[in-house]
């Protein structure tokens, strides 16, 4: 295993690595090809060991990675997980060797809060097969499944309370795993607190979707609301990203012309001083960092740089930076 220097917050990306050429993160093929678990964890150990090389200790599955494991129309991939559960340990033992932290983040369409409650049993399959697979993996509390709210329906309040009454019907490693995250249009910090007060589940607090819609909380409260929610001894995690300020395309007529950016796309990379500027205004809070760029395991190993050219890393001893609050 490679050599590992002590970054000051353990940083990751998500599902596909374009760093190195050749990498795949789960089997892709069509139904009719005879897709299959044991070749996505083939292609996860090269992907395991390439974050290793490059000193990354954080990573978040495809949630394809066990393919058409939930389909309703295809049962001869259901049992999976189990068929494979010898490689997924051995798997998931290369992780912790490696300190690589894991989660998945299912579709939107992933729901508990639906006004159809076939929508909210599809919801329910595809939580508690994701939390069986990090089970299997025999990860960690750390290792989570990540849903948002989904839709209001008109009522809120209501998708909240169809929320709040589906999770006591998710496995017990499904409500073990499960963790929800704020939303760039409808589901705030607070929000999501409601959630938290009447089941218990940990937020994953999502800095671009709080510039988004704030509701009353300003970046600081939210976050440590958030944060405050991770009670059990293990460490939180976040979401972090900067808009995307270029140009984007659009068709016009018969013709493709320039728009004003979208803020809720995501940019290619991290600005390394709207990033600096978050960490200190956590101060000591300890959490990792999820970063949603485009550019991936790029724009991490890029942002890495970036923070030691600039001298950007808050330091242990800077005030309101406690140093266990770094480890």
């Amino acid at each position: 295993m490679a050599a590992r220097r002590e970054w000051p917050r353990r940083l990751g990306f998500a599902v596909k690595a374009v760093g190195r050429e050749g990498l795949k993160s789960n089997d892709a093929r069509r139904w009719q090809s005879n897709p299959h678990l044991r070749t996505s964890i083939g292609y996860m150990r090269e992907v395991f060991e390439y974050l290793d090389e490059v000193d990354i200790r954080m990573y978040r599955i495809s949630s394809d990675f066990v393919p058409y494991c939930t389909h309703p129309d295809l049962p001869q991939f259901h049992g999976q997980i189990g068929e494979c559960s010898s490689d997924l340990a051995a798997l998931g033992r290369m992780a912790r060797e490696r300190d690589i932290r894991l989660s998945l983040h299912p579709s939107q369409f992933v729901l508990l809060s639906a006004q159809d409650p076939k929508i909210n049993e599809k919801g329910i399959w595809d939580v508690n097969s994701q939390a069986e697979l990090l089970d299997a993996m025999e990860q960690g509390p750390e290792a989570v499944v990540i849903i948002h709210m989904g839709g209001a329906y008109g009522d809120k309040d209501s998708a909240i309370a169809r929320f709040i009454e589906n999770w006591p019907r998710l496995s017990e490693s499904g409500r073990r795993r499960l963790v929800i995250e704020n939303d760039e249009t409808l589901y705030t910090v607070q929000d999501c607190l409601r959630v938290h007060e009447a089941t218990g589940i940990r937020l994953i607090f999502d800095h671009q979707h709080h510039l988004l819609n704030p509701g009353t909380l300003t970046l600081g409260e939210a976050c440590r609301a958030a944060l405050a929610t991770w009670r059990d001894g293990v460490q939180p995690k976040i979401h972090f990203s900067s808009p995307k300020l270029d140009s984007r395309m659009v068709t016009r007529g018969k013709k493709e012309v320039a728009a004003a950016p979208l803020l809720s796309q995501h940019a290619d990379y991290v600005h390394p001083w709207e990033f600096a500027a978050f960490l200190r205004e956590m101060g000591n809070a300890p959490f990792d960092i999820m970063l949603e760029a485009k550019m991936k395991d790029e724009a991490l190993l890029k942002l890495r740089a970036d923070l030691d050219k600039l001298k950007l890393w808050p330091e242990p001893s800077a005030p309101g930076v406690a140093g266990e609050a770094w480890q």
